[in-house]
């Protein structure tokens, strides 16, 4: 007895419509763990918060005054701190920042005024000097393999003992001679330390400059070969030298960018006060490098960005200047810095891990 099996034709049923299934490794992640993933965004809110926190008890922040001063204080520290952003992305950072700043400014007040010229003459030195200490660190770093901790302390040291030695051997002094009536010196003035006049507000210029380089500096990490120079080399140097990478010429060229931050800052000093202490700078290093690292760049290079330094100078200025308006003992300033450190040290941390958490 025989059995005959017949096929039947397979009816193929059209699956149930959901949700499209997803290995995830191509999920989208939700709109809010995309932008937490952002260096920026957690030191935008800590800003947010400062400044709502001084708003409230401190009444004069209130005022268009009190913040035109507020953006000042923070734009001399963010035009530094954008420079040593710049250079942590790319692994390395530079102690020497703080002391480089006043080195400058004393090359181009002793020169002009030892020399008896034009006050360019010495904006132009100072220029090729502070180029050539970012050059010399760069070199150093990059030939000797040492971390530029090490390097940069040393130049912290002898620029530190530089600056005091030889301002008391030519001007007998600890300060440098007034050279407000020297030639040049208005020009000067207006180019590195002039204020406009705003809705009757005086706007210091330094504010414009900041967010001038701020611009600059975003467009370079994000539109530009060299900004993909600069995270490869933070990354990895050695797979960024195999891909082609020039990784000599990148870290001695961010060095040099320092290099010109300490110049602008110092000749806006020089110009704004006439004169400049030999002794000043030291511990400006650590603020410049705090707001680097508030505003999410790592101290093991490869990550960051330039707008978060911008929000991290902000919050700076802020604590500065809201704890003169609040009436309270200046002395807290430094406990607040602290604070704010760590404090975004952890909130990066934790968003971090919460971006990355699938």
């Amino acid at each position: 007895m025989s059995m005959t099996h017949h096929a039947e034709p397979a009816v193929t049923t059209p699956p149930a419509p959901g949700p499209k299934e997803t290995d995830g490794r191509t999920a989208r992640r939700p709109l809010a763990l995309r932008l937490l993933a952002r260096p920026e965004v957690g030191v935008f809110l800590g800003a947010v918060a400062v400044y709502v926190f001084f708003l409230i008890t401190a009444p004069p922040v209130r005022e268009a005054g009190s913040m035109a001063n507020i953006l000042y204080q923070s734009s001399t520290i963010g035009i530094m701190a954008l420079p040593v952003a710049l250079l942590m992305i790319g692994g390395e950072f530079d102690l020497s920042s703080g002391v480089a700043v006043i080195t400058s400014a004393l090359t181009a007040s002793m020169l002009s005024y030892q020399l008896t010229a034009n006050v360019w003459v010495g904006v132009v030195v100072a220029l090729a000097v502070s180029l050539g200490i970012g050059f010399l660190n760069g070199w150093m770093v990059v030939k000797t393999g040492l971390p530029s901790f090490l390097i940069t302390l040393g130049t912290f040291l002898i620029l530190q003992g530089v600056n005091l030695a030889v301002t008391k051997l030519v001007t007998t002094n600890v300060a440098t001679d007034d050279i407000s009536d020297m030639d040049g010196f208005d020009q000067a003035k207006k180019i590195f330390a002039s204020s406009f006049d705003i809705g009757g507000v005086e706007v210091k210029i330094t504010i414009f400059y900041w967010l001038a380089f701020a611009a600059l500096a975003t467009w370079v990490l994000l539109r530009t070969r060299y900004g993909n120079w600069i995270f490869a080399v933070g990354g990895n140097k050695e797979s960024a030298r195999a891909v082609g990478v020039p990784v000599t010429f990148t870290k001695i060229s961010l060095f040099m960018l320092v290099g010109f931050g300490a110049w602008f800052i110092g000749m806006h000093q020089l110009f704004t006060f006439n004169t400049v202490q030999s002794g000043e700078g030291v511990g400006q290093e650590l603020i410049y490098i705090s707001a680097a690292v508030i505003g999410g760049c790592l101290l093991t290079g490869g990550a960051g960005s330039a707008i978060g330094p911008v929000f991290g100078a902000f919050m700076f200025g802020m604590v500065q200047q809201g704890i003169v308006y609040a009436g309270w003992n200046p002395d807290w300033f430094k406990a607040f810095l602290g604070v704010m450190l760590l404090g975004a040290v952890l909130i990066n941390l934790w968003v971090s891990r919460t971006a990355t958490r699938r």
